[in-house]
């Protein structure tokens, strides 16, 4: 889970990192995690992603889905490398 708080932070999708405010994204990066069991593509955590960003703030601030596609190559990638169980 720390690892996607890292990756969020790094993407930054909303505009939260200030470079001090590493947990920003903690919430976010969890219910993701908690997600990720029911992921079976890149597509599939793209739009849990973008639906958790929408779910914390609202669809407004997430924006569009295609936000979220490198945020979601990088969570897949971390998901299958790990064993499944980032």
């Amino acid at each position: 889970m720390a690892e996607i708080e890292a990756l969020l932070f790094r993407h930054d999708p909303i505009g939260l990192n200030f470079e001090d405010n590493t947990d920003e994204y903690r919430s976010e990066a969890e219910t993701i995690a908690l997600r990720l069991p029911e992921a079976s593509s890149v597509a599939d955590v793209r739009r849990m992603a973008h639906e958790e960003f929408v779910r914390w703030f609202d669809a407004e601030l997430a924006g569009p889905e295609s936000r979220y596609t490198a945020i979601a190559q990088e969570v897949w990638r971390l998901w299958n490398s790990n064993g499944r169980s980032t």
